[in-house]
């Protein structure tokens, strides 16, 4: 998140000027456009890209949920924040997060509430987190804030260790069997087609074939390193434009199987996010707007902007989201029953963890269909090159039989 300012101009024909947070310049335009403000110009604040590199680095979940756990202990305990932040201090290591705790505690002895300290480091703690806890200063609940966030952090990177080792194993056979298959290529075959050659013997055809495909791999084979190198530096650079990001998004979501599985974890961390924002106390429309970021996919990131955009106008939530084909059906239903029941909470918990288990399921059915199927594929071609290289002992052998 960095900070912008902004030169706006409104319906009535006045033009203000506005410091925005956001995590970028089309983000920021799209969502003011969709305000009702007419953009004449947005720049980063003086110095802001100082402020980023000190502090946009963000602090590490595991190290963010251990201080709010604490946190949460202390001030269940009676203690004021200054008090907490004085005990926790004294336990901490020396280090980044240290210095941050007496920035924090520094603030709030000046006066200033615990978001308040929160929000001068915009890069450094999660919008989410920050928004939280100032909902929790507003209600007067902050303990119960604090106490969902810390259930919000661990469900969510608790399904993130799933998901990536689930496809840990899958990733590393591909690459072994890659590795395998180019050795033989590259240097195995080779070897042999040496022998051959000095022998002077008529190899066969298909050992033939497979030398000179070998012989020409070779010699192109930096090049094709170079060219794989410079083809994903190419697509990273490609992917950090605008245009790029929403390009590989749209594409990511019409891969077979994998679409579906972007699009349902997607929305799992959307609707997870959402549950516990709108937990905290914070509006509808403003709830939706801070879960933008958790999609992760520019396309579903446009189509979340415009269901909120029409939420603002009076538009029902399940009926704005179901507009724009953001999600499932099914979990539009839910969002539906949720909203007419007063459960919405409840029931968008009940969609992320729903989706959860089919992410896991569909990830199961992925590894345990994939592992035989590598193993078939190596099996085949590893097969065939030696079978191939071994024609010509054959062909002899068989001479002299």
């Amino acid at each position: 998140m960095s900070i912008f300012l902004c030169k706006l101009g409104v319906p009535d024909g006045s033009i203000i000027h506005k410091e925005v947070e956001a995590p970028g310049v089309e983000v920021l335009r799209q969502n003011l456009v969709e305000q009702g403000f007419y953009v004449f110009e947005i720049r980063k604040k003086p110095f802001q890209f100082l402020m980023d590199k000190v502090s946009s680095r963000r602090v590490d979940n595991k190290v963010l949920l251990t201080f709010n756990q604490e946190l949460l202990v202390l001030i269940k305990a009676g203690l004021p924040i200054i008090q907490a932040l004085d005990i926790i201090l004294e336990k901490a290591d020396k280090g980044r997060f240290n210095e941050l705790l007496n920035s924090l505690r520094e603030d709030i002895k000046g006066g200033a509430s615990l978001s308040e300290a929160l929000e001068k480091y915009p890069g450094t703690f999660p919008h989410l987190y920050v928004a939280s806890i100032r909902a929790g200063e507003r209600t007067g609940d902050l303990p119960q804030t604090i106490r969902r966030f810390i259930l919000f952090v661990k469900r969510s990177e608790g399904f993130k260790k799933k998901v990536l080792s689930a496809l840990f194993y899958p990733s590393f056979l591909i690459i072994a069997v890659s590795l395998a298959i180019t050795l033989l290529l590259v240097y195995v075959v080779p070897t042999f087609s040496g022998i051959y050659s000095e022998s002077g013997a008529q190899l066969p055809l298909p050992t033939q074939i497979l030398i000179q495909f070998t012989n020409v791999l070779k010699r192109i084979f930096p090049l094709l390193i170079l060219g794989a190198m410079l083809g994903v530096y190419l697509l990273r650079q490609y992917g950090n434009t605008p245009v790029g990001r929403l390009h590989l998004d749209t594409l990511k979501l019409r891969i077979p199987f994998v679409g579906k599985l972007v699009e349902k974890y997607s929305v799992t961390s959307f609707t997870r996010t959402l549950a516990t924002v709108l937990a905290s106390g914070i509006p509808v429309v403003e709830s939706l707007k801070m879960t933008v970021g958790t999609l992760n996919n520019r396309l579903l990131e446009r189509r979340l902007l415009e269901a909120t955009r029409k939420v603002e106008e009076g538009m029902g939530l399940s009926v704005a989201l179901e507009s724009v084909r953001l999600m499932p059906s099914l979990a539009i239903r839910m969002i539906a029953v949720g909203e007419t029941t007063g459960a919405l909470e409840e029931m968008l918990v009940d969609i992320s963890e729903y989706f959860e288990d089919e992410i896991d399921q569909q990830l199961f059915l992925l590894t345990t269909a994939i592992e035989p199927v590598i193993m078939i594929v190596m099996g085949v071609v590893i097969g065939g090159i030696i079978v191939t290289m071994y024609l010509p002992i054959f062909k002899i052998a068989g001479a002299m039989g």
